[in-house]
């Protein structure tokens, strides 16, 4: 099997390399056929704005203006720049699936349709739940800046660290062995769960300086203690060495008493029609690989417990469920089981044995303990590809860490690697490594099923949060922001300035009448973001606006295309499928 990349002059070649350089790489992970297996050429193209309307769409100008600075910036009070390609890692993954996704549909009998994505589409779908929660009705209630405030904590001995519980029992006892008050504690609590969905986490004064009156060995204590798990943030943008997921076989296939559909033979319709995908699975992480999946056109069954996934109850809610949840889960049927059962093990082993891929992202050792691991699911259905992804996998040892978003941006190298020279390094609270380890879940099954249709028998793989944290590319040092490198100031409103206008400052200052790159700034502080846009469009260094009201993102006619609108259905807006996918013959 192959790839082509289409490079046509429409692609740009500068500003979409990174996305383009992870694209490929990880295609070349997926296809690993050998010699002369060669069943269709699909290409695929990665743009920059795609159908957003917006002037420039290199990595931060999609951050800045598809509400990505935003969303980062919340818990330190103003729109700020991610310095690592987080973007552009998004986008990679997301042109791997739709290539991928298009080889999956000729191999099955169907075209081969040409997959176009963009860093701005990559962008908002990174936003999907803030943008939910900001576009309901009585959603989120702060406004930008009102409430800010990051998770990590400073030890007596000048430790930065970031802590992680999601039991509350053992966030008392944590606090309490450092001196802290109960009542005090409690009220830490909400915030800091909170955090996973609002981007802040603003904590009683009291427990940062619980922290802070304490050395290193002694918070390190209080978490082994309580079973609260204790990070040091190190300054190391370095990245781990680990493969974005792993391929075991299965066993070899017997005959498919059921075998799945046929694609359908519209060139543009969904990749993966007639695919059944089973989710079990929590948070964002293994949500997010569903619903990607569904996205590319699969069958997807969510396995809850009796009553519903809790998540569903999450604030703000919206006809009857959760916004944030419902972001992740819309579009997918839904089984309840007990999974502490034999009667509702029994369900989920019937629901797999008719599937093409089961997917959790249960912790380590439950899918042993309910004899729903890979062996047990393969014993019912040799084809099946059993997708599993987890906090870190085996690579911090037999005693990780929780498996959670920030704790993998540790471990990973993000905390460092997010923020600019100059600020201390600490996890970003927009959950960068949640959705980036979802997409990367949904490659690995998506190449699971390409080495399904070549070799007959299922398989399973696994990733983790911490390897898709180690697919994100950045600098081997603390990335260096100059002030034209962070949002500017208007007479109305920031304006973020594309990649040739932060690159040519000189040219920058003639276009916008300033008597050098240092007054730009002032100088921009004179006229409306719009009036500098043309200014600027006119003088070919594009930009964009800095987007800081996701709730007034889905009415901007600049996103029609790419973000769907609250309607009778859905009570919130989201964004579009982040794939176009063509007819191969055409163009």
């Amino acid at each position: 099997m192959s790839l082509d990349q289409d490079t046509r002059p429409r692609t740009p070649s500068t500003t979409t390399r990174t996305a383009r350089a992870v694209a490929a790489e990880l295609l070349r992970r997926t296809v690993g056929a050998p010699p002369g297996d060669r069943p269709g050429r699909p290409r695929w193209t990665v743009l920059e704005a795609g159908p957003v309307g917006i002037d420039a769409g290199d990595e931060r100008a999609a951050q800045a203006a598809c509400g990505v600075m935003h969303v980062h910036g919340r818990a330190t009070g103003a729109p700020a720049p991610l310095t690592a390609a987080y973007v552009s890692a998004v986008t990679g993954v997301l042109a791997a699936q739709g290539a991928t996704a298009s080889l999956l549909a000729r191999a099955r009998g169907g075209p081969a349709p040409h997959t176009v994505t963009s860093l701005a589409q990559g962008a908002l779908l990174t936003v999907t739940q803030y943008l939910a929660a900001a576009t309901v009705a009585d959603g989120d209630p702060a406004p930008p800046g009102a409430v800010t405030g990051l998770a990590t904590l400073v030890t007596a001995d000048a430790a930065r660290v970031e802590i992680e519980t999601l039991d509350p029992t053992a966030w008392a006892g944590f606090w309490r062995r450092l001196g802290v008050p109960a009542r005090t504690a409690g009220r830490g609590w909400l915030p800091f769960q909170s955090r996973f969905g609002t981007a802040v986490c603003p904590l009683p004064p009291e427990l940062r300086a619980a922290v802070l009156a304490h050395p290193l060995e002694a918070v390190r204590r209080a978490g082994d203690a309580h079973g609260v798990s204790v990070a040091v943030v190190g300054g190391t943008t370095a990245a781990p060495a680990l493969a974005p997921w792993t391929v075991v076989p299965g066993p070899v296939a017997l005959p498919d008493p059921h075998p799945p559909a046929a694609p359908a033979s519209a060139p543009t319709a969904q990749p993966l029609a007639g695919l059944r995908v089973v989710e079990s699975a929590r948070r964002v992480q293994g949500p997010m690989a569903g619903h990607v999946l569904r996205m590319l056109g699969a069958d997807v069954v969510r396995v809850e417990p009796p009553g519903g996934d809790p998540m569903r109850d999450l604030p703000p809610v919206a006809a009857g469920c959760s916004v944030r949840f419902s972001a992740l889960n819309h579009g997918k049927s839904v089984v309840e089981a007990d999974l502490t059962t034999r009667r509702g093990r029994d369900a989920v082993v019937a629901l797999a044995a008719r599937a093409d891929v089961f997917l959790h992202n249960w912790a380590p050792g439950k899918a042993r303990d309910l004899r729903l691991d890979a062996d047990a699911l393969h014993a019912v259905n040799p084809r099946l590809v059993y997708a599993s992804a987890s906090g870190f996998g085996t690579a911090l040892g037999p005693r990780p860490p929780i498996g959670t978003d920030y704790l993998a941006q540790v471990h990973g190298g993000l905390a460092a690697a997010l923020r600019p020279e100059g600020e201390g390094p600490a996890p970003s609270l927009m959950t960068v490594t949640d959705v980036l380890g979802g997409l990367v879940l949904a490659q690995a099954a998506l190449a699971g099923l390409l080495t399904r249709e070549r070799t007959r028998r299922g398989c399973r793989v696994r990733s983790s949060l911490l390897s898709a944290a180690a697919l994100v590319p950045r600098a081997d040092r603390r990335v260096r922001l100059s002030p034209l490198d962070r949002p500017l100031p208007t007479a109305d409103g920031l304006l973020y300035l594309g990649a040739e206008a932060r690159l040519h400052p000189g040219a920058l200052a003639r276009a916008v009448g300033a008597a050098g790159a240092d007054a730009v700034g002032a100088r921009l502080r004179s006229r409306p973001t719009d009036a500098w846009l043309t200014v600027l469009r006119e003088a070919g260094l594009p930009s964009v606006a800095v987007r800081t009201d996701l709730a007034a993102l889905a009415a901007d006619p600049a996103f029609a295309r790419s973000v769907l609108r609250a309607d009778e259905h859905l009570p919130y807006a989201r964004p579009a499928a982040p794939w176009t996918f063509t007819d191969p013959l055409s163009g």
